[in-house]
């Protein structure tokens, strides 16, 4: 008896917990760890769904309210909100909800190719800059800092108003004065990479400069650049609205939320829906966002304590 109990704490019962075999737990990539981040930052989710609900909104919209954004109504000018008009008239009897929503397809245009030029011009110039050095760097800096103390608003006028409110044209000069200031920025983060061991490495091994920032220094600023992209829409929509508000942006027979805007706010006091609606669609435009553009920098920051714990 004695000895059958020794042997049975000596010996581990056998059971399916000890029999089993430990499964390893498989590796999370490190884009499914920034979606959960992301996922669990509320707001940046609500500024997400906001932001996609007006961009397909101003897709379907135009097309399904029945009006033109040129036609006029001439039994209905300057008429409130109503059963035929949601967003009432304007003085001419033109639709302001239709414009309201075509306005707003025009001004997420302008900003998306905005903050698609200006990413990819200042992160290719910004990296270049950091790796090749010295002539190349001392010239990329000097060309950014004289641009940075160029009155750039003014020539944005300029440009603007002789293009006679294209928005193409406006585009490309948004583009223009807006790649310094991010250039900048990234060319201070790449200093540090071009200093590491696997740029050492691709240098002697003879891989061409180009293929080297564009292999191997970028994909390391991603996290940057998404973040900058996304907070380039932002900064877009609201240099087109305040050059279409002052008139020197969009005309015409084109609208933007920022023309729109120009014109209600001259008649704020007796149309108040000319003005009101397209501002709450930028107001509603660009907090979304910025609520995304925050949700991606605590996503994508390891030392963020935001984004929770995956």
């Amino acid at each position: 008896m004695t000895n059958q109990m020794i042997d049975s704490q000596i010996q581990p019962p056998v059971g399916p917990d000890t029999t089993a075999e430990r499964v390893p737990a498989k590796q999370m990539s490190k884009w499914t760890l920034y979606t959960r981040r992301f996922m669990r930052n509320k707001p940046a989710v609500f500024g997400i769904v906001v932001f996609v609900l007006l961009a397909l909104a101003s897709v379907v919209v135009p097309p399904l309210s029945g009006w033109d954004v040129n036609e006029m109504d001439f039994l209905n000018l300057s008429t409130g909100p109503s059963s035929d008009h949601f967003f009432g008239t304007n003085a001419s009897g033109n639709d302001t909800f239709t414009q309201t929503f075509v306005g707003l397809q025009r001004s997420l245009m302008i900003a998306l190719v905005v903050s698609i030029g200006v990413t990819v011009i200042s992160a290719i110039v910004g990296t270049a800059a950091a790796y090749f050095g010295g002539f190349v760097e001392r010239t990329t800096l000097i060309v950014i800092h004289f641009f940075m103390v160029v009155p750039t608003f003014l020539i944005l006028a300029l440009v603007s108003n002789n293009a006679g409110g294209d928005w193409r044209v406006i585009s490309l000069a948004l583009i223009f004065i807006g790649w310094f200031f991010p250039a900048r920025v990234i060319w201070t983060m790449a200093l540090s990479l071009r200093e590491r061991e696997y740029v050492h490495a691709a240098r002697y091994m003879g891989v061409p400069g180009m293929r080297v920032v564009l292999r191997h220094l970028l994909p390391n600023v991603g996290s940057l650049l998404v973040i900058n992209f996304t907070l380039g829409v932002v900064a877009a929509v609201m240099t087109e609205t305040g050059l279409s508000f002052i008139g020197f942006g969009v005309k015409i027979p084109d609208v933007s939320l920022g023309s729109l805007i120009g014109e209600g706010a001259a008649s704020v006091t007796s149309a108040p829906w000319l003005f009101y609606f397209p501002a709450l669609a930028l107001t509603l435009l660009t907090v979304s966002m910025a609520l995304v553009a925050d949700g991606l920098r605590d996503a994508l920051d390891p030392t963020s304590a935001a984004g929770g714990r995956a």
